[in-house]
């Protein structure tokens, strides 16, 4: 699977947005990056992991020049395709299971396929907190630790050992035993420590 990260590199606070071309022209996340929609050709839908401002923040410049599809959990303007827990959606030439998985935001959904899942904020590989294998805040009026906790558990549940890519909403893209990342940032949720020391 051919997966860019549009927003690599970038200067200013964005999450990643990645690009799939194929059959279904793909963007997951569309991060905050001003014309960032110049940076491909063709896009037929995106796929939202949730709504906070750092993953949507371009999607109207990306509407405006392509006019895609918009999924997501939940409701939104430009929403197009409302995604439920185990709809199956095509990203690029590959196909990927919904998995809701809360706790970072109560819209939060990951993307689970054969080889790749699009993590967005519920586990990363490394984010300043942690390396390998971190967590989204949940310190937050609408976040819950104990609900992140159960998603990585469901997360867990529907990878494979043959999922050797994961594609997060921030920090470095992870190659090699997902699983054992997912396992580590479960370990350290379960803690229930701040993830940010003061």
């Amino acid at each position: 699977m051919d997966v860019t990260n549009l927003t690599a590199g970038a200067e200013s606070f964005t999450a990643n947005a990645y690009y799939v071309p194929g059959r279904r022209p793909a963007l997951v996340d569309a991060g905050t990056i001003d014309g960032i929609e110049e940076s491909i050709d063709e896009l037929d839908v995106v796929y939202l992991t949730h709504q906070h401002g750092d993953h949507i923040g371009a999607l109207d410049g990306l509407i405006e020049t392509f006019g895609p599809d918009v999924a997501a959990w939940a409701d939104h303007p430009e929403r197009t395709i409302a995604l439920d827990a185990g709809d199956e959606v095509e990203i690029g030439d590959d196909r990927f299971e919904v998995v809701h998985t809360p706790g970072h935001a109560p819209d939060h959904v990951s993307f689970v396929g054969e080889r790749a899942v699009f993590s967005g904020d519920v586990v990363v590989y490394n984010d300043g907190a942690f390396e390998d294998g971190s967590f989204g805040r949940t310190d937050g009026a609408t976040q819950s630790r104990e609900e992140l906790i159960l998603s990585l558990k469901r997360l867990l549940e529907q990878l494979t050992e043959d999922v050797t890519a994961m594609y997060a909403g921030h920090g470095d893209v992870f190659e090699g035993d997902v699983v054992a990342v997912v396992e580590r940032a479960l370990e350290r949720a379960e803690r229930r420590e701040p993830k940010y020391q003061e």
